[in-house]
């Protein structure tokens, strides 16, 4: 039967079994996993149509929550919202939530909490650490909060202090000796500078917490894609070996490789001919969105973006260096302070322009951006 999803079954197995079930080696996934990759590469549909129900297969408690779903309310809303639309759920006898947990003869009762749910989080009312424990303990099950762009908590005194009552919750629940379930964190985001932070600074309450980079979609979605429109009658489709190409000029943006299979069907030269190059100017008009924000730093900010995209994609060094230093007088054409470079630097990662993985090492925060402004550097060269 036709599915309008791309499910990606195997690697969700893969990671529902390293949180649920980790290898000795592996233990560190309970401290926290932060899992980053850019924008619009299928992250939350993958959370949502796979993760989740691998997980819940397995026998977990899911809470999800997705920090954009509604930017009025705070980071801190959103979670405790959410924390009690879950235990509401395994309050109410029948509930399809409790369905799901035959096992433990909830279903005609409901789970009886030592704690007024509508009070959750609130000044005189259950903590997040207080309400977890109890629902781990009586529910005996793993319990795992997914929070989607989880970024999104940092920067105010609010959302700061939802991460630390999350790492309260998590060290209550995994500390108990004999514990009958554990307390996961899964948290997202597409600012891979702010996602390492928040494992590697000890000012943040996820200090060591495990990151990883997302997997983007790869060949077999490329081939899901062609097959599932290829039924339609007269559509135009490029080869595969083509197909794939195009989808990588895109960024592994599945978007954008509908939109360049859609313009392909009004192209008049052959398929494998015109894809490459709808690729490509969809591929420059995505990236130009960002390649303008680098034009408001200036020369200066060209400058030092420019000698970072030349280094390594995993990163660059010397930022500060005299080499770097040299390059950036050359084409400003006058000497530039340290300092200034520093502050401009700071602004760029803010910006989700540049990302900072490791001490001293910085590189462009979106590889599809890199691409492009390489290619178009190497033109103007020309």
């Amino acid at each position: 039967m036709a599915t309008d999803v791309f499910h990606r079954t195997a690697y969700a197995e893969q990671m529902a079994q390293q949180l649920l079930q980790p290898s000795p080696l592996h233990m560190n996934v309970r401290s926290g996993v932060l899992l980053s990759g850019i924008r619009r590469v299928g992250k939350t549909t993958f959370l949502r149509q796979d993760l989740v129900p691998a997980l819940e297969a397995r026998g977990a408690l899911v809470v999800y929550v997705d920090l954009w779903a509604d930017r009025s309310k705070s980071p801190a809303t959103l979670v405790l919202d959410a924390v009690r639309a879950t235990l509401q759920q395994m309050q109410t006898p029948g509930s399809g939530l409790l369905q799901r947990f035959k096992g433990l003869n909830l279903g005609a009762v409901g789970l009886t909490l030592g704690f007024q749910i509508e009070h959750l989080g609130t000044p005189g009312g259950a903590t997040l650490a207080q309400a977890f424990f109890e629902l781990v303990a009586k529910a005996r099950v793993d319990v795992v909060l997914i929070v989607d762009e989880v970024q999104q908590a940092l920067g105010t005194e609010d959302g700061t202090s939802l991460l630390h009552a999350l790492k309260a919750a998590r060290d209550a629940v995994n500390a108990q000796p004999g514990t009958p379930g554990h307390f996961l964190f899964l948290g997202t985001g597409s600012h891979k500078s702010l996602i390492t932070d928040m494992a590697t600074r000890h000012s943040q309450p996820f200090t060591g917490a495990l990151t990883t980079a997302y997997e983007p979609l790869g060949q077999d979605f490329v081939q899901w894609q062609l097959q599932r429109i290829a039924s339609a009658p007269g559509v135009v489709l490029p080869s595969a070996a083509t197909a794939w190409a195009g989808f990588e000029a895109l960024g592994h943006r599945p978007e954008e490789m509908l939109k360049a299979l859609v313009q392909l069907q009004s192209a008049q030269a052959p398929a494998d001919q015109a894809f490459p190059i709808i690729c490509a100017t969809l591929a420059s008009a995505a990236a130009d969105v960002e390649l303008r924000a680098i034009e408001e730093f200036g020369e200066l900010g060209q400058a030092v973006f420019d000698f970072i995209a030349q280094g390594s994609e995993t990163g660059v060094s010397g930022l500060f260096g005299e080499e770097a230093m040299a390059s950036y007088a050359a084409r400003t054409g006058g000497k530039v302070p340290t300092s200034q470079v520093q502050k401009l630097a700071e602004k760029m990662i803010s910006a989700n322009l540049i990302a900072r993985p490791g001490h001293g090492i910085y590189t462009v925060a979106d590889p599809f951006v890199r691409k492009v402004w390489l290619e178009r550097r190497k033109l103007l060269q020309r």
